[in-house]
C-alpha cells in the first residue's frame, strides 16, 4: 500500500504522517492487523489527533512546570535509567555455538525422542451423558465419529472428534494422563476436566525422532543466554551492594 509523504494532519505545527499510523499498528503486534484497513487507519489517525491536541493544550498551559508533572517525570526517568543500567549489565552476555554444543552433548536425555499420541474425543457437559454415549458406542449402535459429530461440544466434532497428534504438556493433565496410559484403539471411560467430560479414543502412538544439534541449537542458546544473563544480573547486584550499602532500618 502506498504511503503519502504529505502530512495527514497538522496540529500546533506538528505533522502526523502515514508512517506514524504504521508505527502505532506495528506496536500492537498481531492485534494491529485488525487496523490495516481504511476504517482502522482512520480510527488511529483520530486517536493521534486527539493526543496531539492534548499535547498542544498541555504546552499552552505550561503543565510541565507543575510540581505533580515534574514528580511523575522524575519517576519515569528513574525507571528508564534503571532499565538502561540493567540492560548495560546483561546485554553484553553471549552464548557461542561451542557452549551450546557442550550443553547438547552433556544432556542427551533432554533431546531424546518424546512420546506422541494421536487421539479423538467427544466432549459433553455431564458424566451421565458421557456414559450413555460410551454405552451406545460399545454396543455398536453408533460409531465414535458419528457420536462426536452429533454430541460433542468441541470444534473437533467436524472431524469426527479427531484432535490430531500431541505430546506431553499440550493437553490438560487429566486428559493427557488418560491418553498416554491407554492402548491404541481403546476408548476411555468419561474423563473429567475443567471443560466437561471427555470420551477419549487413542488412534495411534509413536515416539518422535531425537532432536539433532541443529534442531535444538536455537532453543539451547536461548536457555543458556537467559541463565547467563541471570548470573550477570545477580553478580552486578552483589557488586553494587558493596558500592552502595543497603540499609534495612
Amino acid at each position: 500500500m502506498e504511503r503519502s509523504l504529505r502530512p495527514l494532519a497538522v496540529i500546533n505545527s506538528k505533522p502526523i504522517y502515514d508512517s506514524d499510523i504504521d508505527e502505532v499498528i506495528a506496536g500492537m503486534g498481531e492485534r494491529g492487523e485488525a487496523y490495516q484497513s481504511p476504517q482502522g487507519r482512520a480510527a488511529i489517525l483520530e486517536q493521534l489527533i486527539a493526543q496531539r491536541l492534548f499535547l498542544a493544550d498541555a504546552m499552552h498551559n505550561l503543565y510541565e512546570r507543575e510540581p505533580a508533572f515534574k514528580a511523575e517525570l522524575q519517576r519515569i526517568k528513574e525507571q528508564l535509567l534503571t532499565q538502561y543500567a540493567i540492560s548495560k549489565a546483561v546485554d553484553s552476555v553471549t552464548v557461542t555455538d561451542l557452549e551450546a554444543r557442550k550443553f547438547f552433548n552433556e544432556n542427551p536425555s533432554s533431546f531424546q525422542g518424546r512420546p506422541l499420541v494421536s487421539a479423538s474425543h467427544i466432549l459433553v457437559s455431564t458424566e451421565t451423558e458421557a456414559k450413555n454415549i460410551k454405552s451406545r458406542i460399545d454396543a455398536g449402535e453408533i460409531s465414535f465419529e458419528d457420536a462426536a459429530r452429533s454430541h460433542s461440544s468441541c470444534p473437533s466434532k467436524a472431524q469426527g472428534g479427531n484432535l490430531g497428534e500431541f505430546g506431553p504438556g499440550q493437553m490438560v493433565p487429566p486428559f493427557e494422563k488418560a491418553a498416554f496410559s491407554m492402548e491404541v484403539g481403546q476408548i476411555s471411560e468419561p474423563v473429567k476436566t475443567q471443560f466437561g467430560y471427555h470420551i477419549i479414543r487413542v488412534d495411534a502412538k509413536r515416539v518422535s525422532a531425537p532432536l539433532t544439534f541443529e534442531q535444538a541449537k536455537d532453543a539451547i542458546k536461548a536457555r543458556l543466554l537467559d541463565e547467563k544473563r541471570q548470573k550477570a544480573y545477580q553478580s552486578k547486584v552483589n557488586q553494587l551492594k558493596i558500592l552502595y550499602p543497603v540499609e534495612r532500618p
